[in-house]
């Protein structure tokens, strides 16, 4: 599903100035202003010693890189484009498959994606899900697909919705 967020800098200040996002695992990026910036959001729990606590999720969180995203975005000129990837954690998809009591294991779902995509002009929200093994059941996709608008609706983002 994509979905045009009508009100670009709403959505933004929600997204860069705000923790409603934080939750969410953070896939990668990438920023384009005078030159393009890309991050990858692979976790490296070798980076912290040994005694602090690492989790388990492969991305880190987007609260741990959303202030760094926003100081390349904020200025006075908006950026050329940006991509970010966001996913729902782990935790978060395992809280989703019990309360909608879907068949599938954490482990069998690779994510559940949010892609936020600025070209300039506009701001697009695609909505991806992935699985690690072939799924013939769209029963998430369109769990997932449902569960984004109420997501924007909560956090007054509003949107239009393309399919």
């Amino acid at each position: 599903m994509v979905s045009y967020l009508m009100n670009t800098k709403n959505c933004m200040s929600v997204l860069l100035l705000s923790d409603r996002f934080d939750h969410f695992s953070f896939v990668g990026g990438e920023i384009t202003t005078y030159c393009t910036f890309q991050i990858d959001g692979t976790y490296h729990p070798e980076f912290y010693p040994e005694n602090e606590e690492t989790s388990p999720d492969p991305y880190v969180r987007w609260k741990q890189v959303r202030e760094y995203c926003f100081s390349l975005i904020k200025g006075k000129q908006t950026p050329l484009r940006f991509h970010f990837i966001l996913s729902l954690a782990p935790d978060q998809i395992e809280a989703l498959l019990q309360k909608e009591g879907l068949p599938y294991q954490t482990s069998d779902i690779k994510g559940l994606y949010l892609n936020f995509r600025y070209d300039g002009t506009r701001l697009t929200c695609t909505t991806g899900t992935s699985f690690h093994t072939f799924v013939l059941d769209k029963s998430l996709e369109h769990l997932w697909d449902s569960t984004v608008p109420k997501l924007f609706i909560k956090n007054r983002m509003e949107f239009e919705e393309n399919h």
